[in-house]
């Protein structure tokens, strides 16, 4: 120790010197002996600092106090390290400065130096200083701790450090923020995650930190400690909002307690009369009362002198001066009198009710709010408000309840009584099913509840359960006098019948109704018409309630009671109107009755009636719409009272007349809700459906309505012709035009003289044949405008000046022009004696000058009758006359006029086309007489009216071939006005396509076609321009395509689909026979259509000859024979001679597939003569006369005369200088004659033909049938490889595969190899499947030779899928592929694909 003092003296003195790396030095001596030496650390420590190396001195200092703790001189220097590190070390800082203060205060203690407190202070000072200037929130709350009263330094200093409710204060504060911040860091955190909710987290986040927050603690201490009554207040504010805040969001369990806790405090607040909104809202709507006259009249003047700005204050200032408070109005109290403050000057009615309406809308949280105004709107009877406030009400107490924990029970049952209330008179009786629910769960806790109990009684009287609402009523008067509900229950007996008991009851309330109040003498007037209603009901004599002094003088004194008592006018309106013979004072009454109550439907319906016979429709409209309103009209649910249907049924009426369809249809579906066996409203709900297109609803509609007259037995429902008509009308529109006319003729057959139904069975049998048109049933579209032409004839008789009767007599002329075959069926007589009917003749001079038809045409007709022109001829000028008369019966119809040139327009357009269909002439001028009288007429319709597209378009059309320029133009203006409408486009297509202008058309084709896709003329344009550019191919597409989507009216689509697809099978040996079904009926409408078109016939007879129908090519070639032998006669043509000895020449082919040998060879012979001395000898010639040779060759042939077969068939080989199928044919008719010259003749020719055509397959197929039967086995050797290459070519076709393979199959097996027959067949067999695995042929023949199964079904599956329209396979193969599986299933299958097979029947058997 001695060795030591040296050095430590040396190293204060450094110290002193401000030598501190010597001081450092001299202390590591002294360390070095003696290493827990506690000067030397402390010099260490202190030099070390000075040189700012602090963690060595920290430790220095460390080992110094761990040397000795209780010297001051250690902790002084560690907390002078840690105030120098300005917070570094701040957590550190509050260990050191506690301890250090600790040892002064101890000094203090032990040896009483008072400079120790001033120390301990400064320390302490300094230390929460240091914290405030340099910590975070929580090291500077933790630093304000030292000060509190709970430490052990607090009663040391007391005196000299803050005063506890300060430090609270700024400990609180801190707490606050630190909470804040914490709640918003979580919340924004939470709010992000997946599926969570705004509501959900916020509540979350504030449990977690209020549930354990130091807050209300630290309020408590401020309060407890602080001597400022103002802070005090403050913090208790505090405190409670806290503790509130806390009690919304803690888990039920824990809300009783906390609950206690608001209370009371809440309550202290209030006994202070401390301004605090909180606790006096806690206070107010906490209060769990039965009655409004339970709550403290002085607790609320207290809280509007308190708070005379907020909402409730203004609500109950107006509460308590109205007439609704149990309680004495303010200026009834003699203190309030002697006050003469500004918040309590009286208040009007009007005023209090404003107040309290601004008060409502600012305390919108307030439950006492909700329940005072509740209460307010039912004493001023506004149950729409009152509904609506006691709705917002419950919604309030179960928010508070929830929050709060509290039951609020009575809170409960209060705001449901008062919103049971309102409903049992809003809209009555709507509601009333939810009311009752109210009122039955009122009564479920509460029995006695004579609110609810009247409640119920009302709900069953309006519902017709008068004796249940008696009961209801008598419980109630046990706890109450009320003269109202004496009155209501005596009431009820009346409605149930007891009009004496009730008069007798009713009449003793009255004495209890005295007074001035306006509920009193609404009351009393009530009573005194109820009184009159029980004497009116209790004699329903005439003479009875004539009498002014019964009923009648009650009603009046009702109405002296209270002018404005609804019922009473009403039933005087129905003494007026029905007994007093007053109508205009009846009106009068009823008129006021609904402007006080739009709940008098009675008078609501009087006046509507009224209203609808003068025809004053907008006010029917307004009655029935306020009626609706009331409420009154529909029936609660469950209720034995039916609704009332009057008013939806009038509002319907006047909806359908304003055209307002979808809102009529709403009205009589609501009508019929209520009323399901209304008739009317059953025609009026299928008249809306179909006059807003809803047909198929308007058909169950009028169906219905038919079953109510077939049921009706009252005499309620007359008309019964109406709903037929309407349902012929509905069919109408539906396209089912039979059924449409039958309904019109039961019509007619009950009213034979209704001009409108007569009009629509004409316009019915128009549309019908012009549908039929459409479908291509031309001779039933003939037959109907046949009878439409009668039809027309009995209309006329009557109604010859009818507009819509000419324009169906045209239009029914027009259609025998569509389908000029049944042309013929036009009642010619019928149609000129309509036409000559009551009319100036000169009215058909319209356009005569250009058409030539006028009236002298229609008297030549007339006088000519007998011997009368071609039917198509008359019918066309028929149509133009109907058309001209049609103009003439619209002169005073701006529209229809325009409409009646339109269709004029297009009549002279048909006559146009039809004065062109038909044979060809070779003269090149055309008449178009016609055409400028269509131009004409549609230059009429433009002037009417020139905003029409479709006269635009009509005009463009017919002057394409006239103006080009006016034709264009028109088709712009056209689509100026709708440029959607694809038929335009496709016109303007056209126009440019005959100029020649591809592009354009192209264009103008495309835009058709986008506009409308399944228009077909656009694709017929689109064909035709792809024909002119060469594109067959896809013409053809185009053409079928358009074909499909077009109608049957259409000639031109058919004509082109059967041409285009003719050329297609001509140029497609390959193609099936199937592909000229479709072009063949294309062709027999357009025959049905254009008649006398040659070409077309002959055309069809073509198609038909393919198809197999050779009857019917026959009939029609002979048909075309004859008329170009007439037109040759008439002409001298050569053309027409050539197209007679084609239409021969192909007669001959038809007859000799009928068998009819002879007439073929005949024609033949006639079509070779008539070639014969033809000059041009051109491609066309010599087919013809190859066909006629071959024909003629093979009918003689049949017919057993050899030598002439013979020589027709030589003459074809010459003038087709040795053609291979014609050599075949030969071959085989030289071998059929027998000898043996001409068979060799035949084996020459075949070998030629086979060296000349070596690909020829029918010459080597024969060849080796003939080798078969000669027994040549050298030349079988040389045809068997011919025809092993030839069976491996992709251009041979099916048949001839099958034909080889048939062959092959023969010579193996008559002339095996080495291997043996059976072994030959099986080899030849699977060479043919693996050659063709797809074709049935090589399975049918593995199948003949093997037992197994699965040849014979592949043979099946293939064959179905090679026949039509997979492929060209006939019907024979299949059946045969069907038989070969030897199964009963399939054997059926081969019979009914091909019965004339012999090997069908067999595997059946």
């Amino acid at each position: 120790m001695s060795g030591t003092k040296p050095a430590l003296k040396a190293a204060k003195a450094a110290l002193d010197a401000n030598k501190y790396q010597d001081a450092i030095d001299q202390a590591k001596v002294v360390l070095e002996t003696e290493a827990d030496n506690y000067h030397a650390n402390v010099f260490l420590g202190r030099a070390l600092e000075k040189l700012d190396q602090n963690q060595d001195s920290e430790e220095a200092y460390k080992a110094a106090i761990g040397r000795k703790d209780n010297d001051p001189l250690a902790w002084q220097g560690l907390v002078g390290l840690y105030e120098k590190q300005a917070g570094k070390k701040l957590d550190d800082y509050h260990g050191a400065a506690i301890r250090l203060a600790e040892l002064h205060m101890n000094e203090y203690v032990e040896q009483r130096v008072s400079n120790d407190k001033i120390r301990c202070q400064a320390v302490v000072h300094k230390y929460t200083g240091n914290a405030h200037k340099y910590g975070s929130r929580a090291q500077y709350k933790r630093s304000l701790e030292v000060l509190l009263p709970t430490t052990t330094l607090y009663d040391y200093l007391e005196g000299r450090i803050l005063q506890p409710a300060f430090t609270y204060s700024k400990i609180a504060d801190i707490v606050e923020a630190e909470e804040r911040e914490k709640i918003n860091t979580e919340i924004g955190q939470r709010r992000t995650r997946l599926g969570a909710k705004i509501d959900q987290v916020t509540s979350e986040v504030k449990r977690e930190v209020l549930e354990n927050s130091p807050l209300e603690s630290l309020y408590e201490n401020i309060i407890n400690w602080t001597h400022d009554d103002e802070i005090r207040r403050q913090y208790e504010e505090k405190l409670l909002q806290h503790a509130y805040d806390t009690l919304i969001v803690v888990p039920t369990p824990k809300k009783a307690a906390k609950r206690e806790q608001v209370q009371k405090m809440a309550q202290g607040l209030v006994i202070l009369k401390h301004p605090f909104l909180l606790a006096w809202t806690i206070e107010l709507d906490w209060k769990d009362g039965a009655n409004i006259e339970e709550m403290d009249a002085g607790l609320f003047r207290e809280f509007i002198a308190l708070f005379p700005d907020v909402g409730l204050s203004k609500l109950l200032k107006g509460f308590l001066h109205s007439d609704v408070s149990p309680f004495p109005k303010p200026a009834d109290s003699a203190q309030e009198q002697n006050e003469e403050s500004e918040h309590n000057f009286p208040l009007s009615r009007e005023d209090g009710l404003i107040l309290m309406t601004e008060g409502m809308e600012e305390s919108s949280s307030s439950i006492l709010a909700h329940r005072i105004m509740g209460l307010m709107y039912l004493h001023l009877e506004e149950y729409e408000g009152a509904a609506a406030t006691a709705r917002q009400g419950l919604q309030r107490v179960s928010n508070e309840s929830g929050m709060s924990g509290l039951t609020l029970e009575s809170l409960f049952d209060a705001m449901r009584i008062i919103l049971a209330a309102a409903l049992v008179q809003f809209q009555a009786p709507r509601h009333h099913p939810e009311a009752m629910e109210l009122f039955e769960n009122v009564l479920h806790r509460k029995s006695t509840e004579s609110s609810a109990l009247i409640g119920i009684g009302l709900i069953l009287e309006e519902q017709g359960e008068y004796v249940k609402a008696i009961d209801y009523f008598d419980r109630a008067l046990k706890r109450t006098s009320d003269p109202k509900i004496k009155a209501e229950a005596a009431w009820c007996k009346a409605l149930n019948g007891d009009n004496e008991t009730s008069l007798h009851e009713l009449e003793v309330c009255l004495q209890k109704m005295e007074g001035s109040d306006t509920r009193i003498k609404l009351l009393r007037s009530q009573t005194l018409y109820r009184v009159g209603m029980c004497i009116w009901n209790r004699d329903t004599s005439n003479k009875a309630r004539k009498n002014r002094e019964g009923a009648y003088a009650q009603f009046l004194a009702s109405l002296q009671a209270d002018l404005n008592y609804a019922p009473a006018y009403t039933i005087l309106g129905i003494y007026y109107a029905d007994y007093g013979r007053d109508k205009k004072r009846a009106r009068k009454c009823f008129q006021k009755a609904f402007e006080l109550s739009s709940s008098e439907v009675d008078a609501a319906e009087r006046l509507a009636q009224s209203f609808a016979r003068s025809g004053e429709w907008d006010l029917v409209e307004i009655v029935a719409r306020r009626v609706i309103e009331s409420g009154k009209v529909r029936a609660a649910p469950g209720s034995r009272k039916r609704g009332v249907s009057w008013p939806f049924a009038a509002l319907g009426v006047v909806e359908l007349n304003n055209q307002e369809y979808p809102k009529s249809i709403v009205s009589f579906q609501s009508a019929l809700r209520s009323s399901p066996e209304n008739y009317h409203c059953w025609v009026g709900l299928g008249e809306s459906y179909h006059n807003s297109g809803r047909y198929i609803a308007a058909t169950k509609a009028f169906e219905h309505a038919q079953q109510l007259e077939e049921t009706s037995e009252d005499g309620s429902v007359k008309d019964h012709w109406f709903t037929k008509y309407m349902l012929a009308n509905v069919k109408r529109e539906l396209g089912q035009y039979d059924d449409a006319i039958a309904g019109y003729q039961e019509v007619l057959t009950l009213r034979p003289t209704e001009f409108g139904v007569s009009i629509a069975l004409l316009q019915s049998l128009v549309e019908g044949a012009w549908h039929s048109i459409e479908l291509g049933f031309f001779g039933r579209a003939a037959g109907a405008a046949g009878e439409a032409l009668n039809v027309a004839k009995s209309v006329a008789k009557e109604h010859h000046e009818a507009f819509n009767l000419w324009k169906a007599v045209g239009d029914a002329c027009s259609i025998f022009s569509y389908a000029s075959a049944y042309a013929s069926r036009l009642p010619a007589q019928v149609l000129l004696s309509l036409l000559e009917a009551d009319i100036d003749f000169q009215v058909y001079n319209v356009l005569a000058e250009i058409d030539g038809i006028s009236a002298e045409t229609l008297q030549t007709l007339i006088r000519h009758s007998q011997q009368t022109p071609a039917p198509l001829q008359l019918s066309i000028s028929a149509a133009v006359l109907a058309h001209k008369r049609a103009i003439h019966a619209c002169v005073n119809d701006f529209h229809a006029r325009a409409v009646a040139w339109y269709n004029l327009g297009w009549t002279e357009h048909r006559a146009h086309i039809c004065s062109h269909d038909g044979r060809r002439t070779e003269s090149k001028k055309k008449p178009l007489k016609h055409l400028k009288a269509s131009v004409q007429a549609f230059k009429r319709a433009i002037e009417l009216e020139a905003g029409n597209a479709e006269f635009w378009n009509s005009l463009g059309i017919v002057t394409t071939e006239l103006n080009p320029k006016v034709s264009q133009h028109s088709f712009v203006r056209s689509l100026y006005l709708n440029d959607k409408n694809a038929r335009v486009w496709t016109n303007l297509g056209v126009l440019y396509l005959i100029q020649n202008d591809v592009q354009l058309a192209h264009e103008a084709f495309t835009r058709a076609q986008s506009s409308d896709p399944d228009y077909a003329q656009a694709w017929l344009g689109q064909g035709l321009l792809a024909k002119q550019m060469g594109e067959v191919n896809e013409a053809r597409k185009l053409f079928t395509h358009a074909f499909e989507i077009a109608d049957s009216s259409s000639p031109i689509v058919k004509r082109q689909f059967a041409v285009s697809t003719f050329d297609h099978l001509l140029s497609s040996p390959l193609s099936s026979s199937t592909s000229a079904i479709q072009p063949l009926f294309a062709l027999h409408q357009l025959c049905s259509q254009v008649s006398a078109d040659f070409a077309l016939q002959h055309l069809s007879s073509l198609l038909a000859e393919r198809v197999g129908d050779f009857g019917d090519a026959a009939a029609t070639l002979g048909q075309v024979t004859s008329n170009l032998e007439a037109e040759y006669e008439t002409s001298e043509s050569q053309v027409i001679l050539m197209r007679f000895a084609l239409a021969k020449a192909d007669l001959s082919r038809a007859q000799l597939a009928e068998r009819n040998f002879e007439a073929a060879a005949e024609n033949a012979e006639t079509a070779l003569n008539l070639s014969e001395e033809e000059d041009v000898k051109n491609q066309a010639r010599q087919r013809l006369r190859l066909s006629a040779h071959m024909t003629a060759g093979l009918a003689y042939y049949y017919q057993g005369t050899m030598d002439q077969a013979i020589i027709m068939f030589r003459s074809a080989l010459e003038e087709t200088q040795g053609n291979p199928d014609i050599v075949c044919l030969l071959a085989q008719v030289l071998w059929a004659k027998g000898g043996n010259e001409e068979r060799n003749v035949a084996r020459e020719q075949l070998f030629d033909c086979v060296e000349n055509h070596p690909d020829h397959s029918g010459a080597i197929i024969l060849l080796g049938v003939i080798a078969v039967l000669d027994d040549d086995r050298d030349t079988i050797e040389a045809v068997t490889a011919d025809l092993e290459g030839l069976r491996t070519r992709d251009t041979l076709a099916a048949q001839n595969k099958s034909k080889v393979a048939q062959l092959l199959m023969i010579i193996s097996a008559l002339f095996p190899g080495e291997e043996g027959q059976n072994a030959s067949e099986i080899s030849q067999a699977t060479t043919t499947t693996m050659l063709a695995p797809s074709q049935p042929h090589g399975w049918l023949q593995l199948a003949d030779i093997s037992d197994e199964s699965h040849p014979a079904e592949m043979a099946v599956l293939t064959a179905t899928k090679a026949a039509p329209p997979g492929g060209n396979l006939d019907a024979n193969d299949l059946s045969k592929a069907y038989a070969g599986t030897r199964r009963l299933d399939d054997a059926q299958r081969a019979i009914m694909v091909a019965p004339w097979a012999v090997q069908a029947w067999e595997a059946l058997a």
